[in-house]
């Protein structure tokens, strides 16, 4: 919608002797100066709104989204009802972010990323921890306590361009290890990645900063 500027002014009409008594600059309301400048502040207050809207409709397109968590799968991190903000651009995948992605049926599914391309991603060491790349991975800060990293033994070399992903509460998350028939094992492209998740911004008293864990910043050397 273009919106032209007001630059109208009104003319008055002088006589030889100079302007009138009643020469039209102290109209009432909706007239002269006085209506003029509110029907500018009007249209610069409607310009404002909607840019506004457009700066927001291009930033959920192709910046930020907000996602509605629907069920328990990523328990503690994420509870059912959490609103989260994920973000699009947020360059490549790495071992422990939550990502949102369409899922192997078709739906938008959020799930942390445990391993990468190249990676071997192994349940479970003696210890009962997951391993990737024989470097076992401490799940305490973000595992549901409830739970065993996996209850089910496992060990898959990630393809390249593709991710191993698990939820948070794995006894109630259907993921990588749910998928094994599928083509790629169970894994998930990268190029299906909508976004990486780094905000739940509802409810309020959610609120909080999704970040890497700590585990996740040691070095996995592939193919070790």
């Amino acid at each position: 919608m273009t919106v032209e500027p007001d630059n109208k002014q009104d003319d008055v009409p002088e006589d030889e002797g100079g302007p009138g008594p009643d020469d039209g600059r102290d109209e009432g309301p909706g007239g002269g100066r006085d209506g003029s400048s509110r029907k500018g502040s009007l249209r610069e207050t409607l310009i404002l709104l909607v840019s506004g809207v457009v700066v927001a409709l291009l930033l959920q397109a192709f910046v930020f989204q907000s996602f509605w968590i629907p069920s328990e799968s990523m328990e503690n991190t994420l509870v059912e009802d959490d609103r989260v903000v994920v973000n699009k651009l947020h360059g490549a995948t790495e071992r422990g972010d939550v990502v949102v992605f369409k899922g192997w049926d078709g739906e938008d599914t959020i799930k942390r990323v445990i391993a990468i391309g190249g990676d071997t991603v192994r349940c479970c060491d003696a210890q009962k921890r997951i391993t990737v790349n024989g470097v076992p991975i401490e799940e305490k800060d973000y595992l549901h306590p409830d739970d065993l990293p996996s209850g089910d033994a496992f060990e898959k070399v990630v393809p390249k361009g593709r991710l191993w992903v698990m939820g948070d509460h794995r006894s109630q998350s259907r993921d990588s290890r749910s998928w094994e028939e599928q083509a790629g094992d169970g894994t998930i492209s990268e190029d299906d990645v909508i976004g990486r998740a780094f905000a739940i911004y509802w409810p309020f008293s959610r609120a909080a900063i999704l970040s890497t864990p700590e585990t996740f910043t040691r070095t996995f050397t592939k193919g070790g």
